[in-house]
């Protein structure tokens, strides 16, 4: 199927010269996270890692949590959460008729992110980076890069 994008004007033109058997899913669009965003987030992240004399991965999970996406999720307490989540926390449990749920806090990887949430995460990180006098790109050079 080719995929329209476009304001509503658009689109609804679009629709109307399609096979009207098909049937078609609306979202709104949002721009993914940029490669340029990408990896300047890792850039700065290596560079806090080193100075916190901490690997990466940790930085990134602490990032993540501080600046990303998350959301609150119940699940029988027998499921192995690594099967379908990649960054989770714990944060309780619950007993129903018998039956023991986890509570877990899930994020959301930064590869899925837009650019928006990936400009919020930057700029967390960019704070992060300051405190402990790790240079940064001034504001004038990430807009001329895209990375925000």
């Amino acid at each position: 199927m080719e995929d329209a994008i476009g304001k509503p004007s658009l689109l609804t033109k679009w629709l109307a010269n399609q096979d009207q058997d098909k049937i078609f899913s609306i979202k709104e669009y949002k721009a993914k996270r940029s490669l340029s965003q990408n990896a300047y987030a890792w850039t700065l992240i290596t560079q806090l890692a080193n100075v916190l004399n901490k690997s990466k991965e940790d930085v990134y999970l602490q990032m993540l949590k501080d600046y990303g996406q998350s959301e609150v999720i119940s699940i029988i307490s027998d499921v192995v959460l690594s099967g379908y989540f990649k960054y989770f926390e714990l944060i309780g449990n619950h007993f129903i008729n018998g039956k023991e749920f986890v509570h877990v806090r899930i994020y959301k990887g930064s590869s899925n992110f837009d650019s928006k949430e990936m400009s919020v995460f930057i700029e967390g990180i960019i704070q992060e980076c300051k405190q402990v006098g790790i240079e940064t790109l001034t504001p004038n050079e990430i807009a001329k890069f895209n990375l925000m």
